[in-house]
């Protein structure tokens, strides 16, 4: 490929990358945009890997990004959806509480889910519960029955077409190698070759620190890859789950816990856990980058990270290894779950930033430097709020870069 120009180039072709390149195109068609994805297809990362949940806007701190961005971005990915034909299912949603003690932090749940606006949320108790999910244990719930379950990819790839049919272009196996700015444009070096262009977005996803130290951005916080594993239900214990069965999170650790998750497919899904990964596309235990691993262990907000989790990382390492103590997890939900009704699944990674103080950043991160704008901490419900991301990025995006 010979050197191509362009106004702005979006980094990253997962589901936010393409959703920002969506709108841009939509807001701003004037613009001559491109995709540049390093994979030979889109969507193959966070967006391909995840429990295809369309989050209802539940856990998220009132008047955060997150909570704004999930409800009106779920809504406007539905609407996508029913304009592109795209399946999803409102199958709805529990959160259980398993004992006493949970019950102050389910109540929490509620009124944020109440103050963010979801809709139809309710409280409800054991006999309730049984009638949602006959085979789920708990005294009380919050019940959730516009959660729904979809396959990003498939949005995606609608975002895709539809970029591309406003002029759009994406380039697969463009892997951004250096960047550099002269003469009022950013150079762009890929595998494929050198893309010119005015300005940049940075929409990386696991490597979006990588792309923004590219551009100079002092190294203030760092992508810390988290591996979440998954079972499978087998065929005959498929009947046990209806929709979604969560537990209530523990305060204490960043993670939602294991839970159980019907697709959009027809299967059910037991997961997932929260692990280290040794690479930022490690999705089993044996890969390992050594060079990305350094670069953690050779972070100081790791350590620091490190001691304040380490009891319950410890705890998700062994859960991570045993499969029985997977399976113990996952009957304090549904107690009639055997050993042999799960079958190893698939796994993906979280690209979860964490600060130089070792908190991990617990909201949407959007930064500006001169000709760019980075989507730097985007995990979930990055996919549910994926439209209403794009938005916030191609508002920054029209302010930065000056366009009408």
């Amino acid at each position: 490929m010979s050197s191509q120009a362009y106004d702005i180039a979006i980094i990253g072709g997962g589901i936010v990358g393409l959703a920002t390149a969506l709108q841009l195109s939509t807001n701003h068609p004037d613009q001559r945009a491109v995709v540049l994805e390093k994979e030979t297809a889109i969507g193959t990362h966070q967006t391909g890997h995840n429990s295809g949940v369309i989050h209802s806007g539940i856990y998220y701190r009132p008047g955060s990004l997150k909570a704004r961005n999930c409800v009106e971005g779920g809504r406007a990915l539905m609407a996508f959806c029913d304009e592109n034909e795209i399946e999803y299912q409102l199958c709805g949603k529990v959160i259980v509480a398993t004992g006493e003690n949970e019950l102050a932090a389910l109540d929490e749940l509620h009124r944020r889910g109440t103050a963010n606006g979801v809709p139809g949320l309710r409280m409800i108790g054991p006999e309730e519960l049984r009638e949602i999910e006959p085979h789920a244990n708990g005294i009380r719930a919050l019940h959730s029955p516009n959660t729904g379950i979809i396959d990003f990819a498939q949005v995606a790839a609608g975002y895709s077409r539809r970029f591309r049919e406003n002029g759009g272009e994406v380039l697969t196996g463009a892997r951004v190698n250096s960047i550099r700015r002269a003469d009022g444009l950013t150079y762009l070096e890929t595998d494929r070759g050198e893309v010119r262009a005015r300005n940049v977005i940075n929409c990386a996803g696991l490597y979006s620190d990588a792309i923004a130290r590219m551009m100079g951005v002092k190294q203030d916080v760092r992508i810390v890859p988290f591996r979440g594993e998954y079972y499978m239900l087998a065929h005959e214990a498929e009947h046990m789950v209806n929709g979604l069965i969560y537990p209530v999170p523990n305060p204490e650790f960043p993670f939602l816990g294991v839970h159980f998750t019907r697709t959009v497919h027809g299967e059910v899904e037991a997961g997932p856990n929260a692990v280290l990964a040794f690479a930022r596309e490690g999705y089993n235990i044996t890969r390992v980058n050594p060079k990305e691993m350094l670069g953690t262990l050779g972070y100081r907000g790791f350590w620091t990270m490190s001691a304040r989790y380490w009891k319950m990382g410890m705890k998700e390492m062994y859960r991570s290894l045993s499969k029985g103590a997977f399976v113990k997890s996952l009957q304090k939900l549904v107690p009639e779950i055997r050993d042999e009704h799960l079958v190893r699944g698939n796994a993906g990674v979280r690209a979860q930033e964490v600060e130089r103080n070792g908190l991990l950043t617990d909201d949407f991160h959007i930064t500006e430097t001169p000709n760019a704008v980075h989507v730097r901490n985007a995990p979930s419900p990055g996919a549910t709020a994926s439209l209403a991301i794009g938005r916030d990025v191609v508002a920054a995006a029209a302010k930065a870069f000056g366009l009408g």
